[in-house]
């Protein structure tokens, strides 16, 4: 059987290995932690799969040159794609303003908000159309 790949997808290889790693953290973990111990069993699983991450990243944002605030990425992996962890069953639109914001920070194209849910994992893709 002829494996089919979609050509309008930003980083699907990479995005595909990134949620495998989250479902076994949701698998090994469980439902009804706070965001910060799935945010670490999430890092030693991209540790184990040897993905390129940097963690709680802050990201200046500038006016005429100067500073006026810091973001700060739960995940950047593979310099690539910005993942944000959340705790709860809903996504709402301050979930991707915020991921939004940061791609535009970082000049990235995609970022993932992913939530941790009683029913497992679930995820949104944001793209950036710079």
């Amino acid at each position: 059987m002829k494996e089919i790949k979609r050509k309008d997808l930003v980083y699907p290889d990479l995005c595909y290995q990134i949620m495998g790693a989250l479902f076994v953290v949701w698998t090994e973990v469980g439902f009804g932690h706070k965001e910060r111990f799935y945010q670490k069993a999430a890092g030693k699983e991209f540790k184990n799969r040897r993905l390129k991450f940097k963690e709680q990243l802050p990201v200046k944002i500038y006016y005429k040159k100067e500073p006026i605030g810091i973001y700060y990425f739960d995940f950047l992996i593979e310099d690539k794609i910005i993942l944000e962890l959340k705790v709860r069953d809903y996504f709402s639109k301050k979930d991707i303003t915020q991921i939004y914001g940061y791609l535009k920070a970082k000049n990235l194209k995609l970022g993932l908000i992913v939530h941790f849910t009683k029913s497992g994992v679930k995820f949104k893709r944001v793209v950036n159309l710079i």
